[in-house]
């Protein structure tokens, strides 16, 4: 059994390189991309476009939950949810959100402050239908964020909607949609030793990315 009672000792020295202004591009989506194809290439986890997303709810309290990542563009970051979920009753009211990517296997952290904003009805209906048949049904049976008895009537629930569609096309519920969050400031954090980390902010100031050095 695990000794947890000095996992305060628990430590250990960032050694995979430091990271210069010289090697940073200009722009914030394109380094993004950049450090996202290494890190699906080092094949260090099977979610590499895992990313946690915080929101605040009407009562200021934040919360976070891990979303994957499903498109880059030149605007920002989208992801798909339910639109009843917590996450979107959060955003509805407060669109701010924070994006944190940990690759630590890389040492490598990007945290994206923005402004999530709704996709269309034709950009949301043109990913649904590219999705896997399960995942389209899953998302028609589960009113996310909601209570329910037990595993088994959740099980029961998609069987009863697989059996409904089972010789016609899904459509796309309602409920379900996506985001794209307009970045406002990215930083990209790469470990260092002796807990000297290097760390660059990049900050949307009247429609220009401005660099910036961190203090670790």
């Amino acid at each position: 059994m695990t000794d947890l009672t000095h996992i305060d000792d628990i430590r250990r020295e960032y050694l995979k390189g430091g990271l210069n202004e010289q090697d940073l591009a200009e722009n914030p989506i394109e380094q993004f991309n950049k450090w996202l194809e290494q890190a699906i290439n080092a094949n260090m986890t099977a979610d590499p476009t895992a990313m946690n997303i915080a929101t605040v709810d009407e009562f200021n309290r934040p919360s976070q939950r891990t979303v994957l990542l499903k498109q880059v563009k030149d605007e920002g970051f989208v992801f798909f949810t339910n639109l009843s979920s917590h996450k979107a009753k959060d955003i509805e009211q407060n669109p701010n959100v924070n994006l944190h990517f940990a690759w630590l296997p890389l040492e490598r952290q990007i945290s994206i402050q923005g402004v999530a904003h709704k996709l269309s009805l034709t950009e949301n209906a043109k990913y649904f239908l590219s999705r896997p048949r399960d995942s389209q049904l899953a998302a028609l049976t589960s009113k996310q964020s909601k209570s329910i008895s037990s595993r088994k009537m959740l099980d029961m629930a998609f069987e009863q909607i697989k059996n409904k569609f089972k010789n016609n096309e899904i459509p796309v519920p309602d409920f379900w949609g996506g985001y794209l969050v307009v970045p406002e400031r990215i930083e990209f954090w790469q470990g260092g030793a002796k807990r000297l980390h290097d760390r660059f902010e990049y900050r949307l100031v009247d429609g220009v990315w401005e660099l910036h050095r961190l203090q670790p």
